[in-house]
């Protein structure tokens, strides 16, 4: 369709980093907002409330994405979250490495994204960390990792999505949007917070149909893209330490939105505030869960929100696999982290609630 536009000084791929930038403007403005994180509807103390602003994120981003694949918009029949052989090894051990590096430093990568805008250097540091493993991950010292583990596979033949169940997709889409909703109704949540859930949502449509449909280009096509904060972080990172050798793409243009979203709205609610580590032992903690963040989140094929909110909506069973395992590391890692927490002391304490959440 891009084609169609008549640009001719201008390609799809350097219009896609506007594109994101603006994506992640929003996202970044409204996460802040509203405090979206997946951790924290795990394991947080408000987490029936957190829980509800990440459901509705997610039965809108489901309802929007089957309805542009239902029009012929754009299909996942290519796309690699619906590849056949399922890495099943390298998902699992991902998630439940991203899992536990949430807990550590307290934030998925999408919140310690947000909060890098509103002050927060731990968070900051956290991301930066996360970038370089990631990136070693994918094409450095740690990609012979990868490539052993995503060497185990499950040939899933064409079960790759629920859409292949009995049912299809309207079904199956249909079951997940309605468990979503029902979460986010029962949440207690004042309307404002679900709004802006509902927008952070339909930006994962959005995203889809503007890199898949809008943007696409025969003679030059692109990657379709959503959300994600993986490959984006680190394509981030390397594009700043080699911008003249390597273009910016839509991953650049996302993570840059989203800081400049993030800053921009805890400028004008006043929320925003610089905060650093507090102990040595506080940084060690941070900085392991980063480490464990960067390798399981290319391990797992994505982060919370690459693998969950951006990719449970094209009803990728690997999809749904890497979030599943992703929560049962958190939850795991919290009720460890608990145990000894709690074993050390003459009484038991209720853990304090953080500033990285």
């Amino acid at each position: 369709m891009f084609e169609s536009f008549g640009f001719e000084d201008t390609t799809a791929r350097e219009v896609s980093v506007l594109f994101a930038l603006g994506l992640g403007l929003l996202f970044g403005a409204l996460a802040q907002l509203t405090r979206f994180c997946f951790r924290r509807s795990l394991v947080g103390q408000d987490r029936r409330q957190a829980a509800g602003v990440w459901a509705l994120a997610l039965a809108v981003a489901v309802i929007g994405t089957q309805a542009a694949v239902a029009r012929e918009w754009i299909s996942f029949d290519s796309h690699r979250l619906l590849a056949s052989d399922l890495p099943v090894l390298a998902i699992v051990l991902g998630g439940l490495m991203f899992g536990a590096g949430m807990i550590l430093t307290r934030g998925c990568v999408s919140r310690l994204m947000v909060l890098s805008g509103s002050g927060n250097l731990r968070a900051a540091l956290v991301i930066l960390v996360f970038a370089v493993v990631a990136h070693a991950t994918l094409k450095g010292v740690l990609a012979p990792v990868r490539v052993a583990l995503g060497s185990v596979t499950l040939d899933l033949g064409t079960t790759t999505s629920l859409a292949a169940l009995p049912g299809g997709a309207l079904i199956w889409s249909g079951v997940l949007a309605i468990a979503a909703l029902g979460l986010a109704l029962r949440s207690g949540n004042r309307p404002l917070a679900l709004i802006g859930a509902a927008v952070i949502g339909l930006l994962v449509p959005v995203g889809w149909i503007g890199t898949g449909f809008v943007l696409f280009d025969e003679f030059d096509p692109i990657a379709m893209e959503s959300l994600s904060f993986t490959s984006p972080t680190a394509e981030t990172l390397f594009f700043g330490i080699a911008s003249s050798a390597i273009p910016a793409g839509f991953g650049t243009g996302l993570v840059g939105g989203v800081l400049l979203g993030a800053l921009a709205a805890a400028l004008l609610s006043g929320s925003f505030q610089w905060q650093s580590f507090e102990s040595p032992r506080q940084t060690a903690r941070y900085l392991s869960g980063a480490a464990l963040m960067g390798l399981g989140g290319v391990l797992a094929g994505g982060c919370t929100v690459g693998a969950g909110l951006a990719g449970i909506p094209t009803l990728s069973v690997a999809a749904g696999l890497a979030l599943v395992s992703i929560a049962v590391g958190g939850v795991a890692t919290n009720l460890l982290i608990n145990a000894i927490s709690s074993g050390s002391d003459a009484q038991p304490t209720k853990p304090a609630l953080q500033p990285a959440e």
